[in-house]
């Protein structure tokens, strides 16, 4: 899993940007599954959950595709990891 946190500029453009090119290059990188969460306390601020590998998503950022539709998403700033602070199994 990989968990990145954005704020953007207009929610539903980065949305609409996600679910259309973003899906797009996604699966041409490996991601099986993508989804947005709003965060409760900040409409502008986005957080997406990957089930993706590493190294395919590696390459996803290393496509040189990938600033155009950044620039897409209105993101007010590059998106930010969140780091795991342990996994368990259940």
């Amino acid at each position: 899993m990989i968990v990145t946190v954005a704020r953007v500029a207009h929610p539903d453009r980065f949305v609409e940007v996600f679910r259309t090119v973003g899906m797009t290059k996604r699966r041409e990188h490996g991601c099986r599954v993508a989804r947005v969460y709003v965060d409760p306390d900040d409409a502008h601020r986005m957080w997406s959950v990957f089930d993706w590998d590493e190294e395919d998503y590696e390459g996803f950022l290393a496509d040189p595709e990938i600033p155009a539709i950044a620039r897409q998403l209105s993101l007010q700033a590059p998106p930010v990891h969140a780091v795991a602070v342990v996994e368990l199994d259940a």
